[in-house]
């Protein structure tokens, strides 16, 4: 807005035009960080729950994780190697998906 549009509030249409622009834009660092940690807690948590409650056989379907993620095991120390692997492909899922949507927005703008 220019100084002498004090008087009149209404912005041109360039000027509404960047403001849909910088609001139809995702954040790529902060979806990637909050997916990474949505999907890291929850499998720490998961793998923390079933230590805790215990039994003979400790998850063994969450165990298969371990095919994907090396070192990754039902145990404490295995929940914090777990989140790391969860956390690194989480923020790679959050950052793939608003690349892929800034670039979407970006063709129909």
């Amino acid at each position: 807005m220019r100084p002498d549009d004090a008087a009149n509030p209404e912005m041109d249409a360039h000027e509404l035009q960047q403001v849909r622009k910088a609001l139809l834009r995702m954040n790529e660092q902060g979806w990637g960080i909050a997916i990474g940690l949505l999907l890291g807690i929850s499998l720490l948590v998961a793998t923390v729950t079933l230590v805790l409650k215990g039994g003979q056989v400790v998850g063994p379907h969450l165990g298969l994780l371990s095919v994907y993620f090396p070192g990754y095991s039902v145990t404490f120390v295995g929940s914090l190697v777990g989140f790391v692997y969860a956390f690194v492909l989480g923020y790679g899922i959050g950052r793939t998906v608003s690349v892929v949507y800034n670039r979407l927005v970006a063709l129909y703008d």
